[in-house]
């Protein structure tokens, strides 16, 4: 790809240039408190906004969190974020009250070499989302005038057709930071010719939304092992009841294909933890995955599908992982999680974590994040660039 590099940015000397940096501070908030509750995708721009501050840039960073619906909504305000990248960077973030208005421009001007200002959430203003492209164009203008160069290290985003992703970069000079460029350079190397055997773990709810990546990965993956909510559709797709588990009726002739078309690649679970209801406290048992009682719900893989997942991970010198194997946010339907993400971390492999719920998990779980090759902040803009989408985020860059 013809992309230029936040270093080829900094070569330029930017000391003094206002810089707009496109960061993924999607955070998860406590609904109570409003406390963040995992900090991992603020810490993976860390090293962007690093060098930046370093070589005395003004850095201005935006961002959306949520889905608010295009106006101002206090839950979901970047505030929280701004004093946590403060303590991150070990320097005060000044923050923006608004998007591209007065207290945006006034807290830009502010700016000395070296500060950094966070504008309020980009979705609080309809511009950044519209799909009119005058409407997103006019928003995307205002937030170029902010600044004299443009860094998009969101990867999370770059599959969205969002003014601060994919407009802004046509008006200012724009780079890759860090992040997206170490995100294309890890998912290149498993849609090239990756070493083998090359595993896949995917999870999840739905088939429904890995169908693409499961075509697109299944004529070059060595194993498929699939687990999570997902699951339940291709047991049934294998003439096994599945009580009242997550169960996707429309693509269980999809999955009876898929089964017939993988000649033995794809490995499902062979017993589930299943319980009599959908919480924490329910009831459970371990049960073979072709003997479901009608009235329980698969909450979690067992631990032989443990044991055999594990012991196909254990040769494996690729491996990419989305989705977790239960409910791990409730602690009696963690352990299938845990037990694959243990035996991916510990595998002698090349290991990418797809984003999403199973970056959460590994931090959730208190698993060692340098036991992964690579953790990816974006789930959505992973699993498309596996299919081999145009992400309109990159399309920019290149441009």
């Amino acid at each position: 790809m013809n992309i230029r590099t936040l270093d080829d940015l900094l070569a330029e000397e930017v000391t003094g240039r206002r810089v707009l940096v496109r960061a993924d501070l999607n955070v998860p908030l406590d609904k109570q408190t409003g406390q963040i509750t995992d900090d991992g995708r603020i810490r993976a721009v860390l090293p962007t906004l690093g060098a930046l501050v370093q070589a005395g840039a003004k850095v201005v960073v935006c961002s959306h969190l949520g889905r608010p619906k295009g106006s101002p909504d206090p839950a979901f305000s970047l505030r929280p974020v701004a004093g946590r990248l403060g303590e991150l960077l070990g320097a005060p973030v000044h923050f923006a009250e608004d998007t591209v208005g007065d207290s945006a421009r006034s807290t830009v001007a502010g700016l000395a070499d070296g500060q950094v200002a966070l504008l309020e959430n980009l979705r609080f203003n309809p511009g950044e989302t519209s799909k009119d492209e005058a409407q997103r164009g006019a928003f995307a203008d205002q937030l170029a005038a902010l600044a004299d160069a443009y860094v998009d290290d969101a990867f999370g985003a770059v599959h969205r057709r969002h003014a601060s992703v994919y407009d802004v970069p046509a008006r200012l000079p724009h780079v890759a930071g860090r992040l997206v460029l170490r995100e294309v350079e890890v998912l290149g190397t498993l849609t090239g010719e990756p070493d083998r055997p090359y595993v896949v773990v995917l999870g999840g709810s739905k088939v429904s939304d890995k169908l693409a990546v499961i075509e697109a990965l299944l004529p070059k993956v060595d194993r498929l092992l699939v687990g999570g909510g997902m699951c339940f559709t291709f047991l049934k797709a294998q003439g096994h009841e599945v009580g009242s588990s997550l169960l996707e009726e429309e693509m269980v002739e999809t999955c009876r294909s898929l089964l017939e078309r993988a000649g033995g690649k794809i490995m499902l679970p062979v017993d589930v933890v299943a319980a009599d209801a959908f919480a924490p406290d329910a009831p459970h048992d371990t049960v073979r995955a072709d003997g479901i009682p009608s009235k329980r719900v698969g909450l979690d893989i067992g631990p032989e599908t443990v044991a055999g997942f594990a012991a196909a991970l254990r040769g494996a010198r690729t491996i990419f992982w989305n989705g977790p194997m239960g409910v791990f946010e409730m602690a009696a339907f963690a352990h299938g999680t845990r037990g694959v993400a243990e035996a991916i971390a510990n595998a002698d492999a090349f290991t990418v974590v797809g984003g999403g719920d199973s970056a959460a998990a590994v931090r959730a779980l208190g698993l060692d994040e340098q036991a992964f090759s690579h953790i990816s902040t974006g789930g959505g803009a992973s699993l498309e660039y596996l299919e081999g989408k145009t992400l309109p985020g990159i399309a920019a860059l290149e441009n």
